[in-house]
């Protein structure tokens, strides 16, 4: 990317929701100014960002759409995890703190591939597409379906509640038949979620580890 046109600079908020602003010549960058111009952006992605919460961090994790309490005990003998969702928390079994993300990855990959497993296949024949295999593992987005039929979840697909799952599953089940966002594609994912704008405006609201 060459030359120092406005059109070339963008803003982001990085991970700890500090607003970068992105140049291919940060020696020329009127920084001030662009933010200045970009004001209603800015102020707009700041709201939406303090209503966000993050599915981990050290005092709590997101599961099912409640945020429970990480209670830390320490002990010498094997590692676990015990959550309680009646009284709001998960137990953390380890010799170590460190344990902790491990422990939730784990807990987070059996209940996110059970959820995938029990529910792709209903979804799928309400939809009429076939699928060539579904996995869940660690990526980057909270899913997605490549051309030839594979479909990929996030492993923090159960920090959701359950109809944003559905609502991740159905968009990715869409793709096998239109492969981009075209209005075919928000019509066939109101077919079977009439309300999909507002759940993707809350599943807008969760950022992943």
């Amino acid at each position: 990317m060459k030359g120092t046109s406005r059109r070339y600079t963008y803003l982001r908020f990085n991970d700890d929701q500090v607003l970068e602003v992105v140049a291919p010549n940060p020696r020329s960058l009127d920084a001030e100014s662009i933010i200045r111009e970009r004001q209603a952006w800015v102020l707009k992605h700041l709201d939406e960002l303090s209503k966000s919460q993050r599915v981990f961090d050290n005092e709590s994790v997101l599961f099912d759409g409640r945020r429970l309490k990480i209670i830390f005990v320490k002990t010498s003998g094997e590692e676990g995890l015990r959550p309680d969702l009646h009284r709001g928390e998960v137990s953390i079994l380890a010799s170590d703190r460190s344990s902790t993300r491990e422990l939730i990855r784990r807990w987070f990959l059996k209940e996110s591939s059970g959820y995938v497993m029990r529910t792709l296949p209903a979804f799928a024949s309400r939809l009429g597409v076939s699928y060539r295999r579904a996995d869940v593992r660690e990526i980057r987005n909270w899913g997605y379906c490549t051309r030839d039929g594979r479909l990929s979840f996030s492993w923090q697909l159960t920090a959701l509640p359950a109809r944003l799952r559905d609502y991740v599953i159905c968009h990715e089940l869409v793709h096998l038949s239109e492969h981009n966002h075209s209005q075919a594609f928000k019509r066939r994912l109101a077919s079977v979620l009439p309300d999909y704008r507002q759940r993707e405006r809350e599943l807008g609201l969760t950022i992943p580890l």
